[in-house]
């Protein structure tokens, strides 16, 4: 029987209090809720965020959040980022940071285990460590900022596929890269949601775009071309559905092939309204950079998150785990909803 995908919605929530000069976090545990007013401080904290890669509008989003967090909690915060998704150049950016004594880290790995060394002096150093959008090895950081819960993002995309393909056909995957902890969350979960419902419908291929868009308009066209009879293309990540919507239009096979996957509603518009995209899957790229420094901040006040916690300008949120902080839901976007999105 069909499973019908169930189109989820992201709970929207508006900036919160102040009370006095003092920012507050507002707890709610079961029927009660508490307020954690945040230490005084005489100088700010001083938080350097790290992206996987700058120069992607995806991350360009992030930044926006981080900086209006910056403005609302009274924090220095420098975002910085390497000019290819590469974890050599991000370790760099974060020697640097450690140099200049910043109060903590927040950084998108690019690769786990790589970047966990430079992750281990800045902790050695007294600087708190947060990861966000892509997870290191535990030891390495002291909190982990996760959009969505990677086993619900993976199943709901290949659904979205299954329910514009007819459950029939082949398809291929386009992840961000193969090194990234969140891509290969992501990417399990399709790959289990494929073999746990849909015989019908064959994998026949992975690549990696190294998020890069050059490099994922090239993969596209290679798989419509090594593929002629390819029903559906999966972006694992926010570059790979521009680029296959794109490649499919110039294939002349629109509505032919479906795309879906992960990436942003101003990278998807025009495609999602032509119908060479059918569906994207995402979250507020904005309100996770807003967590991300609200999170560092909170641990720098030496209070932890805990699970249903009120975040003024994110939401409520869940903890997975002592050390795992769970945004929020994911959104589908489609031709008829993609209007109502500026991000």
């Amino acid at each position: 029987m069909k499973k019908q995908v169930i189109f989820l919605s992201m709970l929207l929530f508006v900036s919160g209090c102040r009370s006095g000069d003092s920012y507050e976090l507002l707890v709610s545990k079961g029927s009660g809720a508490a307020a954690m007013p945040a230490k005084q401080l005489e100088s700010p904290y001083s938080i350097g965020v790290v992206p996987k890669v700058d120069n992607i509008p995806y991350f360009h989003s992030v930044e926006e959040g981080v900086m209006e967090a910056a403005g609302q909690l009274g924090v220095d915060v420098v975002f910085e980022g390497p000019a290819a998704a590469d974890a050599k150049e991000q370790a760099v950016i974060i020697e640097k940071f450690i140099s200049q004594g910043v109060d903590a880290i927040a950084v998108s790995a690019n690769d786990p285990i790589a970047i966990a060394p430079v992750l281990k002096r800045a902790k050695a150093a007294g600087i708190v460590v947060v990861t966000w959008d892509s997870d290191t090895e535990a030891a390495s950081r002291d909190l982990f900022i996760d959009m969505v819960d990677p086993e619900v993002l993976g199943r709901h995309v290949m659904d979205t596929l299954a329910w514009y393909t007819d459950e029939q056909g082949s398809f291929a995957i386009m992840t961000g890269s193969f090194s990234a902890s969140n891509h290969n969350a992501w990417l399990k979960w399709i790959q289990e949601q494929w073999k746990d419902y849909y015989p019908n419908m064959n994998l026949v291929e992975v690549v990696a775009t190294n998020d890069d868009p050059n490099n994922a308009l090239v993969q596209a066209q290679g798989l419509l071309q090594k593929y002629p009879d390819l029903a559906g293309i999966i972006g694992n990540s926010s570059v790979g559905p521009p680029a296959a919507a794109k490649a499919v239009e110039e294939a002349g096979r629109g509505g032919q092939v479906a795309v879906v996957g992960v990436s942003t509603p101003d990278l998807m518009r025009e495609y999602l309204r032509r119908g060479s995209a059918q569906v994207i899957t995402l979250w507020s790229p904005k309100k996770l950079g807003f967590l991300t420094v609200a999170m560092a901040k909170s641990l720098l006040d030496e209070n932890q998150p805990v699970d249903f916690q009120y975040v003024p300008g994110v939401g409520t949120i869940r903890m997975n785990g002592p050390d795992t902080v769970v945004m929020g839901e994911p959104i589908d976007f489609t031709g008829e909803n993609v209007s109502q999105y500026d991000f």
